[in-house]
This record gives C-alpha cells, sequence and structure tokens, in this order.
C-alpha cells in the first residue's frame, strides 16, 4: 500500500463530502459539476496553489510541511483522528526514522506484564488486540463474549489467532454478535484505515485488506469512504447466545511498550440488566471445581507446628 496514493484518495473521498455552502461558496455555481468542492476552491481555502494541491492528490508531491498539511486538515474540517491520520498518510512522524518504517514489522507478542494486566481485571471481559486487530490475548469472559465459538488457546498461535476486522465480516456468529452490525462494521473498516496510514510496509496488513476486499462487497463499500475512526470508546448492542442482549461500552486504551498494542475492556452501566448479563456470562463459563478436594484432615497443620 504506497502511502502517497492513500493520502490522494484521503484528500479526494473527504473534499467529496465538504459541500460549498459549508464553506460560504454558492450551491449553485454553472461551473459545478461536483456535489463537493472543488480542488482550486479547496487549494484557496488552505492558502496554497491548485497545481500544488493537484500534485498532492495525484501522490506526486513527496514533502507536504507540517503547516500545509495543518491547513488542509482547517480547510477540510478534519476532526483530531482524521487529521493525525492525515499526517500518518503524509509520513510526518516517520521521516527521521525512515530506514526503520521501511522494515517489516516486528511479530507481535503479549508481555508478562500486559497478562498480569488481564489478570488484574478479574472477570470483566478483556481482549488485547495488535495493530491488525489481531487478538494476542483474551480472559475467560472476553473469549466468552466476543467469540466463544473458537478455541479459547488460539490468541497464543501466531497462524490461528482470531481478527476482529475478519470477524465482523467472515464469521456468521459475529455478524449477529452485533444488534447494529453496520455501524461495528464502520468502526472496523475505520480503524484497519488508520492501521494503513500507520503501517504502511506491513505484508500481513495488506494480505488481511486484500483477503476482505475479495471476499466481502460490504467492507469493499466502506473501504472506499476512507474513513478512520479512533480507538476509544463505542457503545453496542449485542445479543449474546447465551445470556441475551447486552448494552455495552467497549473501552480501548494503549498499552505501554507495545506499538499498536491496545488492551479492550468491556463494561455496562452498574446496576442495569446488561451488568446482571455479564455476570451471568463470568459464572455460566466458570471452570468447574475441582471433582478431586483434598480430604480435610482432623488435626490441621498449623505453622507453629512447623517450627
Amino acid at each position: 500500500m504506497k502511502s502517497k496514493s492513500q493520502l490522494g484518495r484521503f484528500l479526494r473521498t473527504r473534499r467529496a463530502l465538504l459541500k460549498p455552502s459549508d464553506v460560504g461558496l454558492r450551491e449553485f455555481d454553472e461551473r459545478r459539476r461536483v456535489p463537493g468542492l472543488r480542488r482550486d476552491e479547496l487549494a484557496r481555502l488552505a492558502g496554497v496553489s491548485e497545481s500544488y494541491y493537484t500534485r498532492l492528490e495525484q501522490g506526486l508531491s513527496l514533502n507536504a510541511s507540517v503547516e500545509v498539511l495543518d491547513a488542509l486538515a482547517r480547510a477540510l474540517r478534519l476532526d483530531e483522528t482524521e487529521h493525525r491520520h492525515l499526517y500518518d498518510l503524509a509520513g510526518v512522524g516517520r521521516m527521521a526514522g525512515r530506514d526503520r518504517a521501511r522494515r517489516a514489522p516486528a511479530p507481535e507478542h503479549v508481555s508478562e506484564a500486559t497478562r498480569r494486566l488481564i489478570d488484574a481485571f478479574g472477570d470483566t471481559p478483556v481482549i488485547v488486540l495488535g495493530r491488525r486487530s489481531d487478538v494476542l490475548a483474551w480472559n475467560r469472559t472476553g473469549h466468552a463474549l466476543f467469540a466463544g465459538h473458537l478455541d479459547p488457546s488460539s490468541p497464543d498461535d501466531p497462524a490461528r489467532r482470531p481478527n476482529t476486522a475478519r470477524l465482523v465480516f467472515r464469521d456468521a456468529h459475529t455478524r449477529e454478535l452485533y444488534e447494529d452490525w453496520p455501524k461495528k462494521a464502520r468502526d472496523a473498516v475505520g480503524r484497519l484505515r488508520l492501521a494503513v496510514g500507520r503501517y504502511p510496509d506491513d505484508p500481513l496488513l495488506a494480505a488481511l485488506i486484500g483477503e476482505l476486499v475479495m471476499h466481502s462487497p460490504e467492507f469493499t463499500d466502506l473501504w472506499s469512504e476512507h474513513r478512520v475512526r479512533a480507538w476509544d470508546l463505542a457503545d453496542y448492542r449485542m445479543r449474546h447466545p447465551l445470556v441475551g442482549p447486552i448494552d455495552v461500552t467497549q473501552q480501548a486504551v494503549q498499552v505501554p511498550d507495545e506499538q499498536g498494542q491496545r488492551l479492550v475492556a468491556v463494561t455496562a452501566a452498574a446496576g442495569s440488566a446488561s451488568q446482571t448479563a455479564l455476570t451471568l456470562l463470568a459464572q455460566a463459563t466458570a471452570p468447574d471445581p475441582d471433582p478431586h478436594p483434598r480430604p480435610a484432615t482432623d488435626h490441621p497443620t498449623t505453622l507453629s507446628e512447623h517450627l
């Protein structure tokens, strides 16, 4: 995936979404053949020449400055996530470490510190996602909530790791899990778009996107929109096969010292039926008690007896 061509496509899609009336231009201009802004209009708004902006859209200009990118972001009314994505596509932040950025990303794994953090969440459903949205780890309730039909040990094997974007578009269980599946699909695609901007030379990411384009017309349509989604908070209604409907908040936080990894924890409103459902899910999937408990002794050993 070439960053410059991705940059041009992103600029074109955002320009097409901006109505002339949004920037004080006449809606009915006899020269207007497109619903969005023309290149010359956007160039004037950003304070750059039309020829220079055209080269950016065509992927011919190699070194857009931060000042130009900021001006384009203001002209296009980009939000904070889109603004950062524009930087990524233009290579801002990768210039100083260009040789390192061109190397294939290192294999992902979950550190022991992160596993301890997962354990600290107790029965709260938790999963850890990598830069491509691969599931790198989950706790028992995270597995039960998101993918109880899959092998719980699959995140430990890089060849079998579930990928949340692939599940959203190619797994019947996941499609049924979300009441508003189109919203979940848009979020999944928007987060992959962020990944493409940050890791343009990741061959496995390119292969994943190619697979989804080949097998899912819905993914292809959403991918062509070039929209991005932040990893932060997202509210969903889930229809779980064991405990029924659950209104949840999925909150993602960056894993320290692990580039691209995010821990996603799932909560429900305190005292709600959804919180009760999550509790029931934890109970229903709890390990069976030890069928062979140690027999009690008539004379329990005390610490003093060993002293």
